[in-house]
């Protein structure tokens, strides 16, 4: 499936959103904290989603160089795994989702590929993968995604982060107050 994970390189004209667009994303998806059982939450609430749309996928979550979660589902291959990796880089180099990265580098009329400077086999800004963002801390981790096409991967990432901080803005206001590393 590792061409199936790099999708088209379109913009908002190929159905994905625009640069002003993910850039509203990441403003909206930053989290309170993001503790390890918030990682299991958010892997286990991506395999959900996932399986709901029968989506040949892996993913993967780090918080910093720590690997906190990994799945594999029915029809993902290692190949995945290896776009995992780039599509992390990325993620960690630019602090933003390679989908926005790749997007931006479109929106000059140009690719990331040709105009980067970066390795191909080390880099690859398709969409899927996502900074994880903590109020007061920045990006502490990244949420990945691979097996769709470029603009499913990062959806598929967007609509669980979504669904996942709505759940924590209630969960936190029952809650306010409480201590510890949980959710």
């Amino acid at each position: 499936m590792s061409g199936s994970s790099g999708g088209t390189s379109g913009t908002k004209g190929a159905g994905g959103p625009d640069v002003p667009e993910l850039e509203a994303q990441e403003k909206r998806l930053v989290l309170k904290r993001f503790t390890y059982e918030n990682a299991w939450a958010l892997g286990s609430l991506l395999v959900e989603l996932a399986r709901e749309r029968r989506a040949p996928v892996a993913i993967d979550i780090r918080r910093g160089a720590q690997r906190v979660f990994h799945a594999a589902l029915p029809g993902s291959s290692a190949d995945n795994d290896a776009w995992i990796e780039r599509k992390r880089r990325v993620v960690e180099r630019y602090g933003e989702s390679s989908y926005l990265v790749g997007s931006r580098f479109r929106a000059k009329g140009t690719t990331f590929e040709d105009s980067s400077r970066l390795d191909q086999d080390r880099y690859a800004a398709h969409g899927g993968a996502f900074p994880i963002a903590v109020e007061g801390a920045g990006v502490v981790g990244v949420v990945v995604v691979s097996g769709l096409p470029q603009i499913e991967d990062h959806a598929l990432v967007v609509a669980a982060l979504e669904r996942f901080t709505a759940q924590r803005s209630v969960s936190d206001a029952f809650v306010s107050g409480s201590s510890g590393d949980g959710a």
